[in-house]
């Protein structure tokens, strides 16, 4: 099937990857590409609509990220921030490093009337930028402004292109779905024919050509990713796709019973399931470094599927349950690389293996979605995000067996007491984690010098961004005492109240 797609040029922004979540919220299908590559995309894509993103650098620098603007001719054209000033720059207008920069909220003034911007419910926006648009290009109109930004947004109806300094993509502007729903819908003339059935229907038949007659040995861990993608691949192959579980120590305490339990009752029993804690332990040894352990992890992985090759029939692919915020953070052509992540960018140059990712372009929540269009059940499909190499990056500092049994206690503590009490609702990630450093303590009239545990608990809808949450104290104090009297080996308990940015959701 054939659908209408936006493709999202990024120039580095940090916000680019919820400009195309906020474009699949519309039913439209979305792609992110890089700048550098984004005229051979236009040309092989031939989009219904293209969207600039925003970006870091300024477009008065030399060699400052750039498109050329004809290849954007007849073609719905929406540019964000930096995205709105090369349009301006490149055809024909005035762009100069501001006066005055704003960065944060502010409340823009709509221009005229009769645009994509009339009527809206809120003007209050997210602005964060340093250069501005001081003069619109032959045949554009402002349409907002604000005290010190005189182009907050720009049209040319005409010739379908349009600008906006501040950033639609963000919670912060508050019409900002409408905004973007205004330009895809009425201005681009997008119908919104991209459907979580549609993805399901597409994916399998995309597995079938992949894989042809061949097998798929297909990672599973019990979270959502992999669940959704194991029934994915059941759907479009069935027996030849082959479930391992890899019980590699480093789960949530009775995780891995869980796990073995859950995946014989809703996948009938296709699963075959490996216990590899000294294996796992071994390489670990003496590694503190969060890269290290990450691809010292997924190294193993592939080691036990090639070690039980046989076993496995002769799998000639691996399916891995990557999302698209695994491949963000792993680093793409115009973003840093924030971690490796053990399905992306930690793998060894020697796996044989073929990789099949069904799920690689999907946020969290489409994942879900699709996991209930195939019928998954609801405490499958809403189990909170656990990371691929486990405990290895929620033990800071060296693994051990004794330091992942103080995290699982924790760990396990922590979040039955948020259950018991209807506070694990709404919460996106909660977890224990456990400090490489000692502090000094007393317990029974002695001193103790032992290891505090970090709790975290965020809310988030799609693990790009992250709140914590405000738990009640008398509850954190009470879950502090527990653990203290409870855990060998820990003498304090800290709550993480970072938001990301600037943090990460985990700690390594």
């Amino acid at each position: 099937m054939t659908h209408q797609v936006v493709l999202v040029v990024d120039f580095g922004g940090q916000y680019t990857q919820l400009i195309v979540r906020r474009v699949r919220e519309q039913g439209v299908y979305s792609e992110m590409v890089p700048w550098t590559t984004a005229a051979e995309k236009i040309r092989e894509v031939k989009p219904t609509a293209v969207i600039l993103s925003g970006g870091p650098r300024s477009v008065l620098e030399e060699n400052a990220p750039t498109l050329d603007m004809s290849m954007l001719e007849g073609i719905p054209t929406l540019g964000i921030c930096y995205g709105q000033q090369l349009m301006a720059l490149r055809l024909g207008g005035v762009v100069s490093n501001a006066d005055h920069k704003e960065y944060g909220k502010r409340a823009i003034t709509p221009v005229g009337s009769a645009n994509y911007l009339s009527g809206l419910d809120s003007y209050e926006v997210w602005m964060s930028h340093g250069d501005q648009v001081q003069q619109v290009p032959p045949g554009f109109s402002v349409i907002a402004s604000t005290d010190s930004c005189p182009v907050a947004a720009m049209a040319n109806p005409e010739a379908k292109k349009f600008g906006v300094q501040f950033h639609p993509e963000v919670t912060h502007t508050l019409a900002g779905k409408e905004i973007l729903r205004r330009f895809l819908k009425d201005e681009a003339g997008l119908v919104g024919d991209w459907t979580t059935e549609n993805f399901i229907e597409e994916e399998v038949a995309k597995i079938r050509e992949e894989v042809g007659d061949g097998k798929v040995l297909c990672a599973v861990s019990g979270g959502v990713d992999s669940s959704v993608m194991a029934a994915l691949l059941i759907r479009a192959i069935g027996d030849r796709a082959v479930c391992v579980f890899v019980d590699h120590g480093l789960l949530r305490k009775g995780e891995a019973e869980q796990v073995i339990e859950t995946f014989g009752t809703h996948f009938q029993g296709n699963l075959k399931a490996f216990k590899e804690h000294d294996r796992f332990f071994g390489v670990l040894a003496g590694k503190k470094d969060p890269e290290e352990k990450r691809k010292a992890v997924g190294a193993q992985f592939v080691q036990v599927f090639e070690d039980h090759a046989a076993e496995l029939q002769g799998c000639e692919f691996l399916a891995q349950g990557t999302l698209y915020p695994d491949v963000i953070e792993s680093g793409s052509a115009t973003s840093a690389k924030i971690k490796s992540h053990h399905n992306v960018g930690g793998l060894p140059d020697w796996m044989t293996m073929k990789l099949v990712e069904p799920l690689r372009w999907l946020f969290k929540d489409e994942v879900r979605a699709v996991g209930r269009s195939l019928g998954l059940p609801d405490d499958m499909v809403d189990r909170e995000p656990f990371p691929g190499p486990g405990l290895a990056v929620r033990v800071l500092g060296e693994v051990t067996p004794d330091r992942v049994k103080m995290t699982q206690d924790a760990d396990y503590i922590f979040r039955s007491e948020l259950r018991a009490r209807g506070l694990n609702k709404g919460i996106w990630q909660s977890y224990a984690a456990l400090l490489d450093v000692r502090s000094v303590g007393v317990m029974g009239d002695e001193r103790t010098y032992e290891q505090p545990i970090v709790l975290r608990a965020v809310e988030s809808e799609d693990a790009m961004t992250a709140r914590a949450v405000p738990l009640p104290f008398d509850v954190l104090e009470h879950i502090a005492t527990r653990i203290v009297n409870e855990v060998d080996g820990v003498n304090r308990v800290f709550y993480d109240l970072t938001s990301k940015p600037p943090a990460t959701i985990e700690l390594e």
